[in-house]
């Protein structure tokens, strides 16, 4: 009777949301070793934990409402960032853990390569001033340019563009602006990885041919094996599974690239120049001719500076807060970079020239070393220009094809609803570098035509930023800096007026949400003073 009477006082106790007092009047009764019968002693019960079932405060309702609704509105004003779920399982966006210093790895990487080679090409054909004129114009123009796809990879709060295609759809609308965006990028990024093949194939034939010299020419490979060689180092490379695990090779591939272009400019200067050079433009036979080498050479122009397509996804790997924005290290990196870019850009353009002049073969700069000077410079520099050559096209590879291994792995997992597995990520990427392999077995002219791929991708780099920011931020028609609203519109023909007034506008909608948060940390203040611990994570 005793036990059954504890039992049923013990399941009372459970059901009360609130600590009991005992009973003095039914205080159960314990045996003791002598056989008599002593009152138990009495024992409260309190709440121990926040998750135990028991714990039902009278508070506890109301609290995790307004917590709940504190959720929602940090998300509603971009504090919190809604993530999508698939996210975790792309490439681009599965590793957060990005810096600064990644940032200043990934642009070098992407900016500076074999198109900075041919950047003499179009000096030959636009002469000393408009060369240096157009060069200089578009360095700044594509800095200006990227530093609004920088502010716009989170211009709404609490959204967070990942991809240029994204940014496009959320400013021109999903159908127009995948139609404009897609094909330019994918051009950009499949085009670029068939013409590194080449340009990497191509070295590696010339450093082999040099270290080897005739010892080697008995069975030589030919051209297209040696595609196949460096087609296989880029698919091994591949096999790193997201954008910031390539960090390293980021990193080879910027040193690589300061190192050979440092050299070659100054091997092309420090040695005598060929005799009946002229730095007169190339005359072409008619109008139409000179025409189209003008802007062929505009096209080599702003095929060297390159980068754009990949500069949202670099940027969205790194974490994001309200008081720690990406766009803080990512513009600081990208600054770096793109000072050691004009440092590689500016003297290979100008020292080939003047190395070369009309000269100048269409390969670039490169060719011209090798075939003006190949006796002239001893043998294991010129086989260390070429091998960092060879290292800066792997380098390359792996970082433009991220965002093909991003839309290939996108599609899987939309379908699947499931992430890819080791082997399917792996089959991807295999047989994206044997695609790009044959493309560039069956089209070996792509390398040769900077100009062509250049005038392609030219909205994406210098166009397609300014009508997004203007369609995105819709600033007002008037500007208290003319001068920048000079340099919004002229260029781009009506595409807007780039004013600091939305500056104000969102300066003054985050002061009303910091008071707003203020008087929410205020009263969590008086909630843990009244002696109430919450733990946010764990009730919601």
């Amino acid at each position: 009777m005793e036990r059954e009477r504890a039992m049923e006082e013990r399941g009372e106790a459970e059901l009360v949301s609130i600590p009991a007092t005992p009973r003095a009047s039914t205080t159960p009764e314990v045996l003791t070793p002598s056989g008599q019968r002593s009152p138990r002693a009495a024992k409260s019960w309190t709440p121990t934990s926040l998750i135990s079932p028991r714990f039902l405060s009278p508070i506890g309702t109301p609290m995790k409402r307004a917590l709940v609704n504190m959720k929602g509105y940090l998300e509603e004003v971009g504090h919190l960032t809604k993530l999508n779920p698939q996210d975790a399982w792309l490439p681009i966006t599965e590793s957060r853990n990005g810096n600064a210093h990644y940032a200043a790895f990934h642009n070098l990487n992407a900016g500076v390569g074999f198109q900075a080679l041919v950047l003499p090409v179009a000096f030959a054909y636009l002469g000393w001033s408009w060369g240096i004129i157009s060069l200089t114009i578009a360095y700044f123009w594509q800095l200006y340019t990227l530093w609004i796809l920088v502010k716009l990879h989170e211009a709404v709060p609490g959204k967070r563009y990942n991809r240029y295609v994204e940014l496009a759809q959320a400013a021109f609308g999903e159908r127009l602006g995948n139609w404009l965006a897609l094909f330019p990028t994918a051009y950009l990024s499949a085009g670029t990885a068939t013409a590194l093949i080449l340009i990497g194939g191509e070295t590696m034939k010339l450093f082999f041919q040099i270290v080897c010299g005739p010892l080697c020419s008995s069975n030589p490979l030919t051209t297209v094996e040696w595609y196949l060689v460096f087609t296989s180092l880029c698919i091994v490379l591949s096999q790193l599974p997201n954008l910031n695990s390539i960090a390293g090779l980021s990193l080879i591939g910027a040193v690589t690239a300061i190192t050979y272009s440092t050299m070659v400019w100054i091997l092309s200067v420090s040695q005598p120049r060929p005799p009946s050079i002229s730095y007169e433009p190339i005359e072409s036979p008619s109008f139409s001719a000179s025409a189209f080498s003008i802007l062929n050479a505009l096209g080599i122009i702003a095929f060297a500076f390159r980068g754009h397509n990949v500069a949202v996804e670099i940027q969205a790997t790194m974490p994001s807060t309200f008081k720690h924005p990406a766009h803080v290290p990512m513009w600081r990196g990208a600054k770096v970079a793109y000072f050691f870019i004009a440092m590689c850009l500016f003297p290979i353009a100008i020292g080939g020239f003047w190395a070369y002049g009309n000269l100048m073969p269409p390969g670039g700069i490169l060719n011209a070393l090798y075939g003006f000077h190949v006796h002239d410079i001893p043998r294991a520099v010129l086989a260390a220009t070429f091998l960092l050559v060879v290292f800066n096209c792997l380098s390359s590879f792996q970082i433009y094809s991220m965002p093909v291994f991003d839309s290939f792995e996108a599609g899987y997992t939309s379908r699947t609803n499931r992430p890819c597995s080791i082997w399917v990520r792996s089959g991807f990427r295999v047989f994206y570098g044997f695609v790009s392999f044959f493309i560039g077995v069956a089209f070996p002219f792509l390398s040769s035509i900077a100009g062509l791929m250049g005038g392609l991708t030219l909205p994406v780099t210098f166009a397609y930023p300014c009508f997004m920011w203007v369609l995105i931020k819709k600033p007002p028609r008037c500007s208290s800096n003319p001068l920048m609203s000079l340099l919004h519109q002229g260029p781009q023909a009506g595409a807007g007026i780039f004013s600091l007034k939305g500056g104000k506008v969102n300066q003054g909608t985050a002061e009303s949400h910091n008071q707003t948060l203020n008087l929410i940390f205020e009263s969590d203040f008086q909630i843990k003073k009244a002696g109430v611990t919450i733990e946010f994570d764990s009730i919601l």
